[in-house]
């Protein structure tokens, strides 16, 4: 049986970094650690890491094989509406708060710059 564990870091190739760290600022914040060529985000226990890609990224298609989203959890509902407030104030499209058809969970779908489709999702305590 495994220890325990979490997610410790997560890496996104990306593009061009400016739209990135522009989205990600308004979305998160200062970064923790920033360069010509990286950006760091601290999320809870997870790091988020961006680096730029030297090939171009595909467009999103949830029916692609790999990743298909990043979700970011919150256990209080009136935290989710504080974010989609966030969000509104900060300019960032998203899908607005919907119910989930499999457990009847709240969520705000959203995408980032890269096209990287993101969630926030609310799972109560």
């Amino acid at each position: 049986m495994l220890p325990n564990l979490h997610i410790d870091h997560l890496v996104f190739r990306v593009e061009d970094l400016e739209p990135t760290e522009k989205f990600y600022r308004a979305l998160f914040g200062e970064p923790v650690a920033q360069g010509k060529d990286f950006l760091v985000y601290q999320i809870g226990e997870t790091t988020l890491f961006f680096t730029p890609s030297t090939k171009p990224i595909a467009p999103y298609d949830k029916e692609q094989p790999g990743l298909n989203h990043c979700a970011f959890g919150v256990h209080d509902p009136a935290d989710l509406r504080k974010i989609e407030d966030h969000l509104n104030k900060s300019g960032l499209k998203h899908s607005g708060i919907g119910i989930d058809s499999h457990g009847g969970k709240e969520y705000i779908w959203f995408n980032d710059p890269n096209g990287f489709r993101l969630e926030f999702y609310c799972r109560p305590a």
